[in-house]
């Protein structure tokens, strides 16, 4: 069986390290950045199944990363989940303004990402 690629956008180095720990036991191949500019450019040398995008990211936040993955004909397919720690309405309604696929808030349950990314990758 194919391994799934996840990429996961997170700058809180501790959360990188637990959700791709939690993914690898998934058997997923995971890769891990901690800015935009490193996601988009990942995005485009090598498209992974899924993006796991925070939003508050140094210098390009993950609403402008969602943005310029689903404008790019070439990788709008791909499924952004947002997980994040922003859980206003106006954040939730501008992820969905910028195409993310699904939108989950931190703290978060371990076994709801998992079911959140296996429902995208069933696709």
């Amino acid at each position: 069986m194919d391994r799934k690629k996840i990429l996961i956008v997170e700058d809180e180095e501790s959360l990188l390290k637990l959700e791709s720990i939690l993914l690898t036991s998934k058997g997923y191949d995971v890769q891990g950045v901690s800015n935009g500019a490193a996601a988009l450019r990942v995005i485009d040398e090598e498209p992974p199944d899924l993006v796991l995008l925070d939003i508050m990211l140094p210098e390009m936040d993950g609403f402008e990363v969602c943005r310029r993955i689903k404008q790019n004909e070439a990788t709008r397919h791909i499924p952004v989940i947002m997980l994040t720690a922003k859980k206003s309405r106006e954040d939730m309604a501008r992820g969905e303004e910028v195409g993310a696929d699904w939108y989950i808030t931190k703290p978060f349950k371990s076994a709801m990402v998992i079911e959140t990314i296996q429902r995208f990758l069933a696709r």
